[in-house]
């Protein structure tokens, strides 16, 4: 039994959002739930979000119990840049790219870690 969630297009870059994302890989979702309340990444908010909501598709479709589950795979992808124009100066335009990533949490029960 694996129950997912994906959070796609967050602002934020992947590289930021892994620090956090390798912390709660392959850990109780219980202690995973501890370690990013209590983080003080601005990564920590989306990735609680998506893991809570995994955890409530594995309650309510699977019908497991929550203490038995684990963070199976966790992963971080890159999204597609937004793309804005910053002026400069002689008028020129400079292109500002913001990072997006796409959240993937996958929990199961014990035996699947």
């Amino acid at each position: 039994m694996e129950a997912r969630a994906v959070a796609r297009f967050v602002r934020m870059s992947p590289r930021k959002a892994r620090l956090v994302i390798d912390a709660i890989r392959g850990k109780d979702v219980n202690e995973a739930l501890k370690i990013v309340r209590l983080s003080s990444k601005k990564a920590a908010l989306p990735i609680r979000k998506t893991l809570e909501s995994a955890i409530a598709n594995a309650e309510n479709n699977f019908d497991v119990d929550v203490d038995q589950l684990v963070v199976v795979r966790a992963t971080v992808d890159m999204g597609r840049a937004l793309r804005r124009m910053q002026p400069r100066a002689y008028g020129r335009a400079d292109i500002i790219r913001h990072a997006t990533s796409h959240i993937t949490i996958v929990v199961g029960d014990r035996g699947r870690a």
